[in-house]
């Protein structure tokens, strides 16, 4: 999802939590791992692999100039010929300590097998987050939340993860207003889209 759709889907989440939520969830994922100078591991289910987020996340860190938030993606079968960094199994939450951030996607519960490593991981001094489906054994054992049950009537959980990775590649938080009609929503909007992209230099 581009800048563009991310944009778009902001203004038309205004008003609910979800855009406020993801930026907070992000700016929690930014402060953990840009200090520590990455060490950022990413892991879904066995049902689950979040291939997109990790993508999304290089990405950003890329945009963003913090190398710090992309990922390595943590998986729960490595097939023989896989690219190397599609080759980083289970065993790698075994090494994660203090200075490491372990991010979980997890849309229904995970396996017992995968709660017992990450809660390893946070005894061993690894900051925890969680982007689920509401599993409260899994949100237990994370220091930060973003929870989407299943059939959220706004959104789904992979759309919140477009929020999420495009907040945290963000240079700066947008400053809080008051409630705005939805015109002046659209006008700012169309504003943004037609402005010229910021220097880099």
């Amino acid at each position: 999802m581009d800048a563009v759709r991310v944009a778009l889907l902001r203004e038309v989440l205004a008003g609910t939590q979800w855009p406020g939520a993801a930026r907070r969830f992000a700016g929690t994922l930014r402060r953990s791992v840009v200090p520590a100078g990455g060490n950022l591991l990413l892991v879904g289910t066995e049902q689950y692999e979040p291939w997109h987020l990790a993508a999304h996340l290089v990405d950003e860190a890329a945009w963003s100039g913090l190398p710090e938030l992309a990922p390595t993606l943590v998986r729960h079968q490595v097939l023989p010929g896989d690219a190397p960094h599609l080759s980083v199994g289970l065993s790698r939450l075994e090494t994660a300590r203090r200075g490491h951030t372990l991010l979980v996607v997890a849309p229904r519960r995970p396996g017992d097998g995968l709660l017992e490593r990450v809660h390893d991981a946070r005894r061993a001094g690894a900051t925890v987050l969680s982007l689920d489906g509401g599993d409260p054994d899994l949100g237990t054992l994370a220091h930060e939340v973003l929870s989407v049950p299943d059939g959220a009537a706004e959104l789904d959980l992979d759309t919140v993860q477009h929020l999420v990775s495009a907040a945290a590649g963000e240079n700066s938080l947008p400053v809080q207003r008051g409630p705005r009609r939805f015109r002046d929503r659209l006008a700012r909007l169309a504003d943004q889209l037609a402005a010229p992209p910021p220097s880099r230099w």
